[in-house]
């Protein structure tokens, strides 16, 4: 990595003032070239210290995609968007079922009965979009805080990881990200996600993460 670039104090020179004012004019700017060395001597020493630093990089979707606790729970949530779907659809045809029958039965109805089962499907219509959208937000929460979950619980594992192994400062590498290229000798990628799966799996129970309760209240 380069080292981080410092802004230079920058001493202003005496001016050569002609006449009386010429002595002084030396004495001044001989102060200023003393400071301005001894600034760009500390400076220079701020710039080793930086570069001292030690620097890594992970590729972000690779720890995230590879991290077991996020492989398990969103395969469940997969599963549980499958069952909501096929519940889902059940409801649908019994809905689509129960209208085939009113239009095939609808005209040995009086006028009254027939405003009355319209109201009533229509009701009925609407309790199946409603449920349908309540299950979509709850998948939709269920990712959300599953992805909140496994960033917070990689930003504590990478900071006892740097600490670990004396890193100063671990680098995020995501397509379209601030970062274009960095040599693969300080691409610690695997070794996190070893490291997190190791410690997952060492308590499983203990980074688990508990999606939202299924909403069995719709009507059918």
């Amino acid at each position: 990595m380069r080292p981080v670039n410092h802004n230079q104090l920058k001493v202003k020179k005496g001016l050569k003032f002609i006449g009386v004012l010429g002595l002084a004019t030396v004495l001044f700017y001989s102060c200023g070239q003393k400071t301005e060395s001894g600034s760009t001597a500390s400076s220079s020493e701020e710039r080793v210290a930086a570069g001292d630093m030690k620097v890594a990089f992970v590729y972000t979707d690779s720890v995230i995609n590879k991290y077991d606790l996020f492989k398990k729970k969103s395969e469940e949530i997969t599963e549980k968007g499958k069952k909501f779907d096929a519940d889902l659809q059940s409801r649908a045809r019994g809905f689509e079922q129960e209208v085939a029958l009113f239009q095939q039965t609808g005209g040995n109805m009086t006028q009254n009965q027939i405003r009355a089962k319209q109201d009533e499907l229509m009701q009925k219509e609407q309790n199946l979009l409603s449920y349908r959208n309540n299950l979509m937000q709850e998948l939709s929460t269920d990712e959300s805080k599953l992805l909140n979950d496994v960033y917070e619980q990689v930003q504590l594992f990478m900071k006892d990881y740097a600490k670990e192994n004396g890193i100063d400062i671990i680098l995020s590498h995501t397509r379209g990200g601030a970062m274009w290229y960095a040599t693969d000798a300080i691409d610690v990628t695997q070794s996190v996600i070893d490291g997190l799966n190791k410690k997952y799996n060492a308590n499983p129970a203990g980074a688990t993460t508990q999606p939202a309760a299924a909403d069995t209240t719709a009507k059918k």
